[in-house]
């Protein structure tokens, strides 16, 4: 039992970032284990029903990507891609991430990586232009005001350096479009429902409001950072009120502000900054 328990709690934080995106930030482990697949199922079958068990919660139905994790099924993975690249990454960690090394066994990582074959879809082609995607990303206030791209940008929002390793064509559209649907954790410290890039507002006692995303919160205090990326360092109890509205703070871009044409360019421009494809060890540097 004890094993068991210790293996669950590691496959869960073993996933957040198996590919893209280093979303940190753990999960309440499951409280129990389901029953697994028929003895006689075949590997991705009983890789399908370890996905839904340890590792739904972070990348969501299907391997489609979550609020926590990465989407899965891009075929774009930031530690490589091949078989023995991807059990080296389940089983020995990224360092400096949360991705931890894990005793799960041989057999049942293959198992998951078996299961992410039959999901995985091929690249989307790009249909707009990347070089007019950039000028409208970091033209005009936009979306370079509070997104940093390679150290570019503002960081009130989300991290985008590595955004088209990890999500898909169909996600990035749809957080253009409907920014609120979903709402990305980030890693700062405070409770799981607390570090999201929701809108925060406080009010002081002098009657000053501010708006922001809460970077780091706990029961007492609160860290904002506001559209201007500056940070406000806060005591709960001498605030006039405070709280967490659940919504983005990104704006619905819908066809009046971005039209089709200008949204192809920008979803191109941001399907190329991926993770740079890793060099194999003993090979060229």
């Amino acid at each position: 039992m004890r094993h068991t328990l210790v293996r669950t709690s590691s496959l869960v934080v073993a996933f957040l970032v198996c590919a893209g995106l280093s979303l940190r930030g753990e999960g309440p482990p499951p409280q129990s284990r389901p029953a697994t697949a028929p003895a006689d199922a075949g590997p991705a079958t009983q890789g399908a029903v370890l996905f839904r068990q340890e590792c739904v919660f972070c990348h969501g139905v299907s391997a489609k990507g979550g609020m926590r994790g990465p989407d899965l099924t891009t075929g774009a993975w930031s530690h490589g891609g091949s078989d023995e690249e991807l059990t080296a990454t389940i089983s020995g960690g990224v360092p400096g991430t949360a991705m931890p090394a894990n005793n799960l066994p041989p057999v049942e990582i293959a198992q998951i990586i078996a299961y992410l074959r039959t999901v995985q879809q091929p690249p989307t082609p790009s249909r707009g232009d990347v070089a007019r995607g950039e000028t409208l990303f970091f033209g005009g206030g936009r979306c370079g005001a509070c997104h940093i791209v390679q150290g570019r940008g503002g960081r009130v929002g989300p991290e985008l350096t590595r955004v088209g390793s990890a999500r898909s064509r169909g996600y990035l559209i749809e957080s253009i479009r409907e920014p609120g649907k979903f709402l990305t954790e980030h890693d700062g410290t405070g409770e799981a429902g607390a570090r999201r890039y929701d809108t925060v507002v406080a009010v002081t006692n002098a009657g000053q409001t501010i708006t922001g995303v809460a970077m780091n919160e706990d029961t007492f205090t609160v860290q904002i950072m506001d559209t201007a990326d500056r940070i406000h360092s806060l005591v709960k109890r001498d605030l006039k009120s405070f709280r967490h509205e659940e919504r983005s703070m990104m704006p619905a871009y819908g066809a009046a502000q971005v039209n089709d044409a200008a949204l192809d360019d920008l979803v191109a421009y941001l399907q190329t900054l991926r993770t740079p494809t890793p060099t194999k060890k003993g090979g060229p540097q």
